[in-house]
């Protein structure tokens, strides 16, 4: 369990500096479960018999590619396992949270998306990626959007720049925001509080399994979310002007 708000172990390494090494660990470790979680459900192909977690898992993908069909047409098909990918590795990460390693003592935990050095990286690769596929579409005319009208460019150029900022920031301070409540309940319940007759820990001691399902949940809807900004944006910067 963190003592601190925001506490991390850390490793430090030659040229790079800092790094969360907790944050780093449960990452290598979502990515192993993602991979078997892809790798069990591909297999569960392997019967001729259609299996709940082929619906579920196809219902996830039908979701995903009607989002991109619908803001990008069809020549939003090479982008589907993209933002897939994107939607199933961020709620994987979301969800890391509601386990309680740090708490078993293990050096990993927590949501590596309540850590800006895992969100920002992500808003990086969205904002780039849109650049290079706009470029590539358009070339040196992706940019246009950006003078038109020409007093209002600095302001247009700002909010270029402000997307990947806001989807970094939405992503980390919602996650964050629901390990920092837990973390306080979790502290009021070790703490034995008593206000006068009323025993404050155990009062709250049932809000952790609540705040858990809410974290599942809001880890869910971000998911969504920041994969849909992605989705908008590229649809915005890859439109064809009229």
């Amino acid at each position: 369990m963190k003592e601190q708000i925001g506490e991390h172990s850390v490793w430090t390494l030659p040229v790079i500096g800092t790094v969360h090494s907790d944050t780093v660990y449960t990452t290598w470790l979502a990515m192993l479960v993602s991979l078997l979680l892809l790798a069990w459900v591909g297999r569960s192909y392997h019967s001729p018999r259609v299996r709940k977690t082929q619906t579920v898992f196809e219902g996830v993908i039908d979701y995903v590619a009607d989002l991109v069909y619908g803001s990008l047409g069809k020549s939003g098909e090479p982008f589907v396992p993209f933002f897939l990918a994107l939607f199933i590795f961020i709620f994987l990460l979301n969800q890391f949270g509601v386990i309680p390693f740090e708490a078993l003592g293990l050096p990993f935990g927590g949501s590596p998306t309540a850590d800006l050095n895992t969100t920002v990286p992500f808003a990086l690769i969205v904002f780039f990626t849109i650049w290079i596929v706009a470029i590539r579409q358009k070339g040196l005319g992706a940019f246009a959007h950006l003078f038109k009208p020409l007093a209002l460019t600095p302001i247009n150029i700002l909010e270029e720049l402000v997307r990947p900022v806001t989807l970094a920031a939405r992503l980390f301070f919602n996650i964050f925001v629901g390990e920092l409540l837990f973390i306080i309940i979790a502290s009021i319940i070790r703490a034995k509080v008593t206000v006068g007759p009323l025993n404050l820990s155990l009062a709250v001691s049932v809000l952790p399994f609540f705040i858990q399902f809410f974290n599942f949940f809001v880890g869910t809807v971000q998911a969504f979310v920041f994969t849909l900004l992605g989705i908008v944006y590229m649809s915005l910067a890859t439109a064809e002007d009229h």
